[in-house]
């Protein structure tokens, strides 16, 4: 069977950078990309192509660099498998590498996308790899020194992380790294820090959907993703280098992104983690499993009670929002692992659980059961009980709990 290389039909030049090569960046901002340059008028006539980094271990570059940077993205519903072939990705590389800063300084680049997940944003070695000193912030400064060593002009950094004013919280990773004042002074003048708001459900991938994909597209593919259907993107910034025709292809450009990125951390994201968290003590292995149990179900029902009242969104918008969302969940096609949404999940619980639990509690109201009962679960499986793993998630946290 022949590699999915040879599916390749247009090489885009670079105009885009991008660190965290990962499933998700190939399931959504490349996605988005390779159905930009799919327009009659894509915005430049030659595109916008992909250099990819990887955050950490070079893996995932050594395996897209055997066919080419193609692949084939598997989009699995409840009544079925398609594929389609992307090749918005145009050059695949270790980040640790010379290509890094050589890209950065490339006038020709105008966008730097980012996917580190939350974890990529702390501040000390806790954010970096075990093999790797180097934090995303300061990776992202030693491009920029480059960039203006060079005098290549404006960049936009655009954050795809579940965080809340990610571009900001990206502007703060870069700062932290970044010592010289002249660069300094460079960055205020010439990078922009979008913030987004990104949704895609993304599992890993297994051998059998190696298989599928060769079904499907007729290839050989080592390097398959798999996706939902389902697919946002809200961004909120400037791009003074341009970038492709992203808002002709479903993304949508706002001046306020704070209610869309509370939606989705308090709705969709939190909603994984509870289900992460009382789903694996109660046996489960996917999202869909921890769905159907009643038990669950039931939390997560109580969770989106207690979230939307706090949403700045009319109720026909947030019904038809959760209506997606339980399609979304029950979709027996997509093995979203509970160890997956799991991971990293200190984090991701002061952005969900902790941040709804404080909302409630400003507001005047109770904390709300199921944002409680979901903190409780993570704290067991790791020992801790409610008291310890609300002050863990947020320091007196567990005062204001009790005291309300």
């Amino acid at each position: 069977m022949p590699s999915i290389a040879e599916a390749r039909t247009a090489r885009h030049p670079v105009r885009v950078a991008h660190l965290g090569l990962g499933h998700f960046h190939r399931a959504h901002q490349a996605w988005y990309t390779q159905h930009a340059h799919a327009l009659p008028d894509p915005g430049v006539a030659d595109g916008w192509g992909i250099a990819a980094f990887t955050g950490r271990s070079p893996r995932a570059a050594e395996a897209l660099a055997a066919q080419d940077s193609v692949y084939a993205l598997i989009t699995r519903a409840a009544e079925g498998d398609s594929a389609e072939i992307i090749q918005s990705i145009s050059e695949v590389h270790d980040g640790r590498g010379e290509a890094w800063q050589r890209t950065l300084a490339d006038p020709g680049v105008a966008i730097l996308t980012v996917t580190v997940t939350e974890r990529g944003y702390e501040a000390g070695p806790t954010a970096a790899s075990e093999t790797d000193a180097e934090t995303p912030g300061a990776r992202i400064a030693r491009g920029l020194l480059a960039r203006a060593q060079a005098s290549a002009g404006p960049i936009a950094l655009v954050s795809c992380d579940n965080l809340s004013a990610n571009g900001e919280a990206l502007r703060d990773a870069v700062a932290r790294e970044t010592d010289d004042d002249d660069l300094k002074t460079w960055i205020d003048a010439n990078v922009s820090f979008v913030s987004t708001m990104v949704d895609r459900i993304t599992p890993g991938t297994t051998d059998a959907d190696r298989e599928t994909a060769r079904e499907l597209t007729g290839f050989d593919d080592a390097a398959p993703v798999v996706t939902e259907p389902f697919s946002e993107w809200v961004l909120s910034g400037a791009f003074p280098g341009g970038r492709p025709a992203w808002d002709r292809v479903g993304a949508r450009f706002v001046d306020d992104i704070e209610p869309y990125e509370r939606r989705k951390l308090w709705l969709l994201n939190a909603g994984h983690t509870l289900l992460a968290s009382t789903g694996l003590l109660r046996g489960h292995e996917t999202v869909a499993e921890a769905f159907a149990d009643p038990e669950c179900r039931m939390l997560l029902e109580d969770l989106w009670q207690e979230a939307r009242v706090l949403l700045p969104f009319d109720d026909e918008t947030t019904d038809a929002f959760l209506a997606a969302l339980r399609s979304r969940f029950a979709n027996p096609g997509i093995a979203h692992r509970l160890t997956q949404v799991d991971d990293g999940s200190l984090q991701k619980l002061k952005q969900r659980q902790a941040a709804i639990v404080s909302a409630r509690l400003d507001a005047g109201d109770e904390p709300g059961r199921a944002s409680l009962a979901t903190v409780e679960a993570w704290g067991r499986l790791r020992g801790l009980d409610l008291s310890e793993a609300l002050d863990v998630l947020q320091p007196g946290l567990s005062a204001r709990v009790y005291l309300s």
